[in-house]
């Protein structure tokens, strides 16, 4: 546990070191450690929201299908493990620990950041899981991300959106670029994003599904998630998935048609589907008596779908418990989020250095009660004493992280957090 502990606080101290895009370092990582890539089959789930659910249920389809899948996400919630998943399970703590401590000294001699690190060490770990095919959550982007360093068979891109600026560039075609990157020549791809941009994605060469071209029926089915029907290979299918929202449904969908072009029959489309789970996203979580949604809606688009969802749902206006990371677009998340609060209670993640200071997000919510904290227990010490049937804890994943194992009297991991 000791040889645990610090290794953790190695990699996580490198944190710091910040963001820095480019591909060299990786490749150069993963040549050291013997292009464990090579040994499966990779696919890239990008896009500026939904990639983490669209990943989660093309893996469980993959898992469903007798196929030996690996799930690598980020960033985690509660756990560091939880981004390196084989078959549906967690990787233990000691098999993570012995890997990282093998990938540290080539990490350090080619000055990696931490998400080469963590790329290069999912890698290394689903090669020696005996993974056939990885579904790899692309972290920042797509042309520049670590995770582009894999050689995928198939690309998936769910949407564009105004988010992470400073890296990507401030105009929705200046982005698409960026997340096209993914894609390969003459190889499947699945999108889900909108017209304006479907050319972006096409110049690519790669052999391209856009989703609403194959996407022939939704039905909403309220706090059961959704029916999705799609014009497949081999004729139409039909899917449930638990996932909430109309975005939820999408997101299934392009996992479904992800999983077709891999091969799967639809047996396993339609059982994964209706077994996928994605903590933390439209997650409902039974406490004292009530219900708390958590969804890690941290920039405007994704704001818009919650409310979306919510509106679905018939939810009306309920306590909102919100925090965000600064360099987020807070007043457009807060925008988009003020229709659906009875009230709010502002926060932080205690253990994120990147967090707004909560007293200078009252005046986003001009008009509404609100109450300041200063913790995620604090916050949910307020919301206790409203005895709401149910309540919305959103803005950053971080928090989410924080708030979710107070809720499930779990213990969360008490280290910083940057990415």
């Amino acid at each position: 546990m000791q040889a645990w502990q610090a290794e953790l606080e190695w990699l996580f101290a490198r944190q710091r070191f910040g963001v820095h895009p480019g591909l060299g370092r990786v490749r150069a990582l993963l040549a050291r450690l013997g292009d464990p890539q090579r040994a499966f089959r990779t696919v890239l789930v990008g896009g500026t929201n939904g990639k983490g659910s669209t990943a989660a249920t093309l893996a469980a389809m993959l898992c469903a299908g007798g196929v030996r899948a690996g799930l690598f996400t980020s960033p985690h919630l509660t756990r560091f493990t939880e981004r390196f998943v084989v078959d549906g399970q967690e990787l233990p703590e000691g098999v993570v620990a012995a890997a990282l401590a093998r990938v540290r000294p080539e990490a350090e001699a080619v000055g990696a950041s931490f998400f080469e690190i963590v790329t290069a060490l999912g890698a290394l770990l689903f090669a020696e899981a005996g993974v056939q095919v990885a579904v790899m959550e692309v972290g920042l982007g797509g042309r520049l991300d670590s995770t582009n360093a894999l050689d995928p068979e198939l690309s998936i891109v769910t949407n564009v959106a105004l988010d992470h600026t400073e890296f990507l560039g401030d105009t929705l075609e200046a982005i698409a670029g960026e997340k096209a990157g993914i894609l390969r020549a003459g190889r499947p791809a699945v999108v889900g994003v909108a017209p304006q941009v479907q050319t972006i994605f096409a110049a690519r060469g790669a052999d391209l599904w856009v989703l609403d071209d194959h996407l022939t029926g939704t039905e909403l089915r309220g706090w059961q998630g959704a029916q999705v029907t799609l014009r497949g290979p081999a004729g139409p299918l039909t899917l449930h998935t638990p996932l909430l929202g109309l975005h939820g449904a999408r997101n299934a969908a392009l996992a479904a048609l992800a999983a077709l072009r891999l091969g799967l029959p639809a047996e396993a489309v339609t059982r994964g589907a209706a077994a996928a789970q994605w903590p933390g996203r439209l997650e409902v979580i039974s406490w004292q008596g009530g219900r708390v949604l958590l969804d890690g809606a941290h920039n405007p688009d994704g704001a818009l779908a919650l409310a979306a969802a919510l509106r679905e749902l018939g939810v009306g206006s309920l306590p909102l418990v919100f925090g965000a990371a600064g360099d987020k677009d807070i007043s457009g998340v807060a925008a988009a989020l003020r229709s659906c609060a009875s009230e709010v209670i502002l926060t932080r993640a205690s253990l994120s250095p990147r967090a707004a200071d909560p007293q200078a997000l009252a005046p986003l919510f001009a008009g509404l009660p609100v109450t300041v904290t200063d913790s995620p227990a604090a916050a949910l010490d307020a919301l206790a004493a409203r005895q709401a049937p149910l309540a919305l804890v959103c803005g950053s994943l971080y928090l989410l992280g924080e708030v979710r194992p107070l809720l499930l009297g779990e213990t969360a991991e008490a280290r910083e957090r940057w990415q």
